[in-house]
């Protein structure tokens, strides 16, 4: 059975007949029994009106009659004709859905667009911060060099200072010494050309070092008893000279102490991360100017205490120029010869020494390309045999296809792309293996030169060490403070 409102379309209404309803009494039945309803958002349909029903009350009356000769109720009931009014088309219905359908996109639009930017905004303030951070993290390092920079300076001149406060003080003694004591210089200059026999190889060489020596035994046997007397030269001006320096050394200490205590935290802030222990809120701390002094300034103070230093080291050379000048006036000759076989002992211990460390950082150079050839050809050997799965895949993968039937024994694409494969493949291993085999040569001829570097350093610390005990030996016998005043 149809239900209510069914079309004059339905099987039992027969064929080409109109389905009507009973004798209806002439009212406005739409606009009494019907109440216009609207649609959330579709005001537009107001004015519909079912049609069927339409049709249906302008039947003539007595039409009934010449309707259902089989006796059929008919297809509305008359009592319930009003009810139809209530009633959506299929129309409204589509309109309806599309309506929600397109609600909701929209809303899944908009929401997903929201979800992207909030997204997209978080990390870039994720990479905001993480580059802010890492911006204060770069000025922190850049600041702990520029404090490493002026501690190495004030270290270095503070060195310079003590050195020359010391050598200050060495020349007040040796001005005291130079006429007590002179024994033995031609023991010590023979002493040292024997040492000097020992050295091996190629360093057996007859340097300046040797002639200024063979020159000072001939000098010393004929001026071992020209420095008698320089004990009382100038003591009164060196007292005067040490005060200066002394207040240069202090205000150097200080801020060196200084420069320390700031490099220890900005080290610490340096270190600080996300996951230190020792972070926390100091709401308003970036308010407050907790500063003395600007870059200008703060570099100015550095280098005025350089300076000051610097002034006094030039009055404490000078001052011990003097003093060498008046020990030369009475031995000039010896003075000379001296000083001259220093200066030879001094540059011949720099150049072994200079030529030892070139030799010793091409040994660590050669060390180190040991090490990576030796990781190189591991590497090599480690890529030869992973190539060794993707090309049995690739031989595998081809024999398999050469079982294809008939005409699917194609040369295509795949085929063409595994042939290539293979033959890629055979030319890698083959290029490696030769790359192997010229890194095992590199491995041996590096071998070879870290055995001669080796040696050739063996032979330069035994000469190294040979003028340094020579150099020590003319310090601490009797010619060194009678030369020089040292005792």
């Amino acid at each position: 059975m149809e239900f209510l409102g069914t079309t004059q379309r339905a099987s039992y209404c027969g064929t080409k007949k109109s389905c009507l309803f009973p004798d209806l009494a002439p009212t406005t039945t739409t606009k009494d029994t019907y109440r216009s309803y609207y649609l959330p958002g579709y005001r537009s349909l107001s004015t519909w009106r079912p049609s069927l029903l339409h049709r249906v009350v302008s039947v003539p009356v007595g039409a009934d009659k010449q309707f259902n000769p089989t006796g059929r109720p008919p297809t509305v009931l008359p009592a319930l004709h009003s009810s139809l009014h209530a009633r959506y088309s299929t129309r409204d219905w589509h309109l309806a859905n599309m309506a929600q359908l397109k609600g909701s996109e929209a809303s899944t639009y908009s929401a997903g667009r929201l979800n992207t930017d909030s997204r997209r905004l978080v990390q870039d303030k994720d990479q905001l911060t993480y580059h802010m951070q890492e911006d204060s993290t770069r000025h922190l390092g850049e600041r702990m060099g520029n404090i490493d920079f002026w501690r190495a300076e004030l270290a270095y001149e503070l060195e310079c200072l003590l050195k020359e406060t010391q050598a200050l003080e060495t020349a007040k003694r040796r001005l005291e010494c130079a006429a007590d004591e002179m024994q033995g210089p031609l023991k010590i200059a023979l002493e040292c050309l024997y040492h000097r026999e020992k050295r091996s190889g190629i360093d057996l060489v007859h340097d300046n070092v040797e002639k200024s020596l063979m020159k000072e035994v001939d000098v010393f046997k004929d001026c071992q008893e020209t420095l008698t007397k320089h004990a009382q030269m100038i003591n009164q001006q060196l007292r005067q000279d040490f005060a200066i320096n002394r207040d240069a050394q202090h205000a150097l200490e200080r801020d060196l102490s200084d420069k320390s205590s700031a490099h220890f935290i900005d080290e610490k802030c340096f270190n600080l991360r996300n996951t230190s222990d020792s972070i926390n809120f100091y709401h308003g701390v970036e308010k407050v100017n907790g500063t003395a002094s600007v870059p200008a300034t703060w570099a100015k103070f550095s280098e005025d205490n350089i300076r000051f230093s610097q002034h006094a080291r030039a009055n404490s050379i000078k001052l011990r120029e003097d003093a060498e000048a008046e020990l030369e006036s009475t031995s000039e000759e010896m003075w000379n010869q001296f000083v001259s076989t220093n200066l030879a002992f001094n540059n011949r211990i720099a150049e072994v020494a200079d030529a030892k460390n070139k030799l010793q950082a091409q040994l660590a150079k050669t060390l180190q390309e040991i090490f990576q050839t030796e990781d190189t050809i591991m590497s090599l050997e480690r890529s030869i045999n992973a190539k060794d799965y993707p090309l049995k895949v690739a031989q595998t993968r081809l024999e398999g296809r050469t079982k294809r039937p008939n005409i699917e024994l194609c040369y295509d694409a795949p085929q063409f792309q595994l042939v290539t494969e293979v033959f890629t493949l055979d030319n890698t291993l083959q290029t490696l293996k030769q790359r192997l085999q010229e890194a095992n040569d590199t491995l041996q001829m590096l071998v070879n030169n870290k055995s001669k570097l080796e040696e050739d350093i063996s032979v330069k610390t035994n000469s190294f060490f040979i003028d340094k005990k020579c150099m020590d030996m003319r310090k601490v016998f009797p010619s060194t403070p009678r030369l020089i005043g040292y005792t």
